[in-house]
């Protein structure tokens, strides 16, 4: 499996991002650190992502826009090849444009256990809340702020006699030892078996009259009481493949999209001409892609009367 490309973004002295760039040359680590960058030129993080041999960028933001400024990080970030951006300890808010052009594919950390205390001073109302536990939470990046899926939290013991940076100081390490796992996980994820057939699950299983069975040891998906419209194929005979079968219109269609792209699609042996292998595991999936791949599957097999509902209920 190849390393997804990350970029972190840092405004101070870079604690989170030297746990990640660390993890990430540990063996089996799912990810590389191809950038670090900061609104804050000064920011002692880049001294160190320097001397590490990571390429660095700043971009001062006081007299710019926060558009415009987000639209120059961004350059930067694509100019990098990154895939994936980290924050760790970024500390400006960023414009819906920003965060849509990465959605999905930017992780944050947070010092406090989500939805519990978003914004700032996340230790002191912790304890001034007379809470047993403080802690840290990894999370999808979205508009509203600290408010994206939850991808990973570990709890800190508050004790008797804490003050907000001595609570801070212990959230601290758990932070390190959080983000990089998080993250190394949430990557690998285009590449997971498991994940992939769940992505595959949860668009098959909402068409009409659709149930799961397993089938020359495949998870595939078919009507009740009729035919199968998909299927999983996970390592076929050996083949390495994580792949999507679906029903076409015939050798004509296979064709063109083995032409169009030898890599993704290909003939499934076994199902002949009327099926496409169409790969998952690439690690740039497009899911809507897939979601009409299947619903298309999925009309070629309905019997009409099941079709023909389906088309009176999209006329309302």
């Amino acid at each position: 499996m190849k390393k997804a490309r990350v970029a972190v973004l840092i405004s101070g002295s870079g604690t989170n991002m030297a746990a990640l760039l660390y993890a990430s040359r540990l063996p089996g680590a799912a990810y590389e650190i191809v950038a670090v960058g900061s609104n804050d030129p000064d920011a002692k993080g880049l001294e160190l992502a320097a001397a590490e041999g990571i390429p660095t960028f700043a971009i001062a933001h006081k007299g710019i826009k926060r558009a415009d400024h987000d639209m120059a990080m961004d350059a930067k970030l694509r100019e990098s090849g990154a895939e994936y951006v980290a924050l760790a300890g970024y500390m400006r808010i960023l414009t819906p444009e920003f965060v849509g052009r990465w959605a999905g594919r930017m992780l944050n950390i947070h010092p406090s256990l989500l939805p519990k205390y978003t914004g700032l001073d996340t230790h002191a109302r912790a304890i001034a809340a007379g809470d047993a536990k403080g802690g840290v939470s990894v999370h999808l990046v979205t508009e509203e702020l600290d408010a994206g899926e939850i991808l990973g939290q570990i709890e800190v013991a508050i004790v008797a006699g804490d003050t907000a940076d001595s609570l801070a100081a212990r959230v601290l390490i758990a932070e390190h030892q959080l983000y990089s796992r998080v993250l190394s996980a949430y990557v690998s994820r285009p590449f997971d078996p498991a994940w992939l057939v769940g992505q595959v699950r949860e668009r098959a299983m909402i068409m009409p009259q659709a149930e799961e069975t397993i089938s020359h040891g495949m998870p595939c998906f078919g009507i009740v009481k009729g035919k199968k419209f998909a299927w999983v194929s996970m390592d076929r005979h050996g083949d390495g493949k994580t792949a999507l079968l679906t029903k076409i219109s015939g050798v004509d269609e296979q064709a063109m999209l083995i032409e169009r792209d030898p890599e993704r699609f290909y003939r499934p042996t076994y199902f002949g001409d009327g099926w496409i292998g169409m790969r998952l595991d690439l690690g740039d999936t497009d899911w809507d892609d897939v979601s009409e791949r299947i619903a298309t599957s999925w009309r070629a097999v309905a019997p009409k009367k099941l079709t023909a509902l389906m088309d009176a209920a999209d006329q309302f």
